[in-house]
């Protein structure tokens, strides 16, 4: 799919959690920018996030954009950043540090039945 406003291809990938876009977003649009990759986290609202936990993954997102820096933004390149990114998740909804959003839309418990934190 290109843009029709550059004529660039918007690569993109979609996790359940995760989409990631070769597009940077310009008064609320996407433009399609194969230099830049943009992070859209969680969009259905199947997790309950507090700033600390979405900082976790922001960073994540940012170490593997940089462990990347150099390569194409390919469908390749995005697959394993978003599946990166999906691991990241699984691993704080293990770990007791993020919490299904009991108000969502369909509660699956697609990455597992929730951990409640050890306590001592």
């Amino acid at each position: 799919m290109a843009d029709p406003a550059t004529g660039s291809p918007l690569i993109k990938c979609t996790t359940r959690h995760v989409r990631l876009f070769t597009a940077r977003v310009d008064n609320g649009q996407l433009v399609s920018d194969p230099s830049q990759l943009t992070l859209d986290l969680d969009p259905d609202n199947e997790f309950l996030w507090d700033a600390s936990t979405q900082g976790i993954v922001q960073q994540r997102f940012r170490e593997l954009v940089d462990a990347y820096a150099g390569a194409d933004l390919n469908d390749y390149t995005l697959r394993r950043i978003g599946s990166e990114l999906e691991g990241k998740i699984r691993e704080l909804l293990q770990a007791g540090q993020l919490r299904y959003n009991p108000d969502c839309r369909v509660l699956n418990y697609s990455m597992g039945l929730p951990q409640a934190p050890q306590s001592a």
